[in-house]
């Protein structure tokens, strides 16, 4: 048998896998496409590039995003070490510096003597020896051709990446500084207020906006968590108020009142010299873009540094495909992580990297892989992929509705804490066996 395992994508969850089959002993060898070969999404030539937000999302136990981070950060996850070296102030939540968090990934990966990072496509999948497949749900069209080879399944939906401005060009008599409830240093997140006239005319422009035209082959199916902005507003005139541009807990200090409606903008480095409009994916054409934007209070005159746009993301169906350890059942040798299992987000991203890199290892030393329980966020995360209906299956976040549920009466403000607390002790538990 190959001692060596081969991981094919430099992403969160290649990375992760990479990092944790090294430490236990095993040989690399990863792949990356970059620099000779960028994704439509893609821009930095380094690994675990961050590309539709800076934000690993919440970080408290109320949420399972929180409970997962806290879970991997127990476990040693290279990622959640990354994160805090290079996070930025965000209220609740756990953001970054995306350049500097990928610098860090690279120094580790590269750095690391059993790992071998080698450049370029890969198009197909090695006939021996143990493999993660981890290429993102960006993959390759010569990749894409050779999964779809293999499982008999390629689904698409798109993903939509949110504008960012440059700090600068913000009219700062008209933005100000508070994070929701009060949350965090107070100048976290800059706020664009808009009464209730300039809601209703923003919302008319984004439904007549000009959209990117889908090719006739492309499938549309979009994830209910990365919902273009203009796809929010067709549903309703009030939708946007209730979504990305509610007020709730926001105060405007010129006025003392809250808000109709709030635009938030998320510093996307350390420096604050760039904002990310939160919420705000979309596939408006760039100068539809330029135009509507620029009719948000505070961006008249915006500079984007980066405009928003729709790309390809290719999953497998994995509740047919895989073992609950992602494994195919085709071919156990080859294991699935990332984006293209099915798990929706950097941090779940991440999660299953760290559990691939530790199947692969198992596997290679003549160990039993060992899946984690359930009641913990990653086995529910794993229980989920793998069980979900097959027919109906669409990508998912890590939430608390995955979790098995507690047993007797439980009050429901409670309940959250409660499962954390078990899934915290299950997964020492685990640790402790494994």
């Amino acid at each position: 048998m190959n001692p060596n395992l081969t991981i094919i994508g430099g992403g969160l969850a290649g990375c992760e896998a990479a990092w944790q089959a090294a430490r236990r002993g095993v040989p690399v060898t990863l792949h990356e496409m970059k620099p000779e070969k960028f994704s439509p999404a893609h821009h930095l030539p380094g690994l675990a590039e961050l590309v539709c937000s800076n934000s690993l999302r919440g970080d408290s136990l109320d949420n399972a995003v929180g409970l997962l981070k806290e879970e991997l950060r127990r476990c040693g996850s290279l990622l959640m070490e990354a994160a805090e070296a290079t996070r930025v102030p965000a209220g609740g939540a756990l953001a970054v510096d995306r350049h500097l968090f990928s610098e860090y990934v690279t120094e580790k990966i590269s750095s690391n003597p059993l790992i071998r990072v080698e450049h370029g496509e890969v198009a197909g999948i090695p006939l021996d020896g143990h493999v993660i497949i981890a290429s993102g749900p960006l993959t390759s069209d010569a990749l894409a051709e050779a999964l779809a080879e293999l499982t008999g399944d390629r689904l698409y939906f798109y993903d939509a990446i949110a504008p960012i401005v440059a700090a600068d060009s913000l009219d700062q008599g008209k933005v100000f500084y508070a994070s929701r409830y009060g949350k965090g240093d107070g100048d976290d997140y800059l706020n664009c207020p808009l009464d209730e006239s300039e809601y209703l005319r923003f919302v008319d422009e984004l439904l007549r906006g000009e959209k990117v035209p889908a090719r006739d082959f492309e499938k549309i199916v979009h994830f209910e968590g990365c919902m273009p902005v203009e796809e929010l507003a067709s549903r309703g005139v009030e939708t946007l108020r209730f979504g990305p541009m509610k007020p709730v807990g926001l105060v405007d200090p010129r006025t003392g009142r809250e808000p109709h409606a709030v635009i938030q903008l998320r510093a996307e480095n350390r420096e604050k010299t760039m904002y990310n409009l939160v919420g705000f994916q979309t596939k408006l054409t760039y100068g539809e873009q330029r135009r509507i934007f620029r009719l948000i209070p505070g961006l008249e005159n915006v500079e984007f540094v980066r405009l928003g746009s729709m790309h390809r993301n290719t999953f497998i169906n994995s509740p047919s495909l895989l073992h609950p350890s992602q494994q195919l059942k085709g071919d156990p040798r080859i294991i699935f992580a990332g984006q293209i299992t099915g798990v929706e987000g950097y941090v779940e991203s991440a999660a299953s990297g760290f559990l691939a890199g530790m199947t692969a290892a198992a596997l290679l030393q003549g160990r039993e892989s060992a899946v984690p329980p359930p009641e913990t966020a990653l086995g529910a995360l794993m229980a989920h992929i793998t069980n979900a209906d097959a027919k109906h299956f669409q990508p998912m976040n890590v939430n608390y509705g995955l979790f098995p549920e507690l047993p007797g009466r439980v009050k429901k403000k409670e309940r959250r804490q409660k499962l954390a607390e078990r899934a915290l002790a299950a997964l020492e538990e685990w640790k402790d066996k494994i």
